[in-house]
């Protein structure tokens, strides 16, 4: 399961911008990476585990400015089609489940 924020701050004043770095930061602490400028992404191995990520970022939403947080499943994720340019990019693959015995 990957779990998508992704988000839309004012940065007009230095305040602005402060909030806005504040919250990049905060995610990428709680493991999500840069997936285009103002989208971030993490891998959660389950539904529970994605349900505590989103729990964490609700807590340190702005006062102002838009954030969506969406669920999508590895396949989905996997049937995704990327481009740079006209040129489309390598599938990046799925980072693997580890099984304790």
């Amino acid at each position: 399961m990957w779990v998508l924020v992704f988000f839309d701050l004012p940065t007009e004043t230095k305040k602005q911008r402060k909030v806005a770095a504040d919250f990049r930061k905060k995610i990428m602490a709680d493991g999500f990476t840069m997936f285009q400028f103002s989208i971030y992404l993490r891998h959660c191995p389950s539904k529970e585990n994605a349900l505590v990520h989103i729990k964490r970022v609700k807590t340190i939403l702005p006062e102002i400015g838009k954030v969506g947080i969406m669920c999508i499943t590895d396949k989905q994720f996997g049937d995704m089609e990327i481009y740079f340019g006209k040129n489309p990019g390598a599938k990046e693959i799925a980072p693997q489940q580890l099984e304790l015995f």
